[in-house]
């Protein structure tokens, strides 16, 4: 089969890509691959996630503390070494889980359950408040969002009885 491209060479990469919900495939040789997509090379050499995550040039030296695993090296293998990787590497996985999921945030069904998630997600908006109200100094805010958790807990412990 010809590229679909250049209509010279042999087609030898079959890419395939959801655009606006339609299905788009392409059959190209490693040429005009590498000119709509970027170099084969990455891929080859084990680098799975290069295209999406830049080159190696943008790395940051970060390594995780609780497993030792560092960012190039997850860049590499596209996989973290524990939970805690998550929280190190936040700021630099939140562009890209965004990027390929269009939300940050987890969006499932639901179920019955909801008024509880409900409460645990303002819980965890409140402590992001009571940590960051205790950084910058402001502990009469601090107190007003201790008192606002302190709420919740009890909404919830109280929806755990019934």
């Amino acid at each position: 089969m010809l590229c679909e491209r250049c209509k010279k060479n042999m087609a030898t990469v079959f890419q395939e890509e959801v655009i606006n919900g339609k299905a788009v495939s392409y059959c190209l040789c490693k040429s005009c691959y590498a000119e709509m997509f970027g170099s084969l090379n990455s891929a080859v050499s084990g680098d799975i996630l290069a295209g999406l995550f830049g080159s190696a040039t943008k790395r940051r030296k970060t390594v995780c503390p609780v497993c030792g695993m560092s960012y190039a090296e997850f860049e590499r293998t596209g996989l973290l070494g524990c939970p805690a990787c998550y929280d190190v590497f936040k700021d630099e996985l939140l562009p890209y889980i965004e990027r390929i999921q269009g939300k940050v945030e987890h969006v499932g069904k639901v179920n019955v359950n909801s008024k509880e998630q409900d409460l645990t997600q303002q819980l965890r908006g409140l402590q992001e408040d009571l940590e960051k109200a205790l950084r910058n100094g402001e502990n009469a805010e601090a107190q007003k969002i201790y008192a606002d958790m302190a709420d919740v807990i009890k909404r919830m412990q109280g929806k755990e009885e019934q």
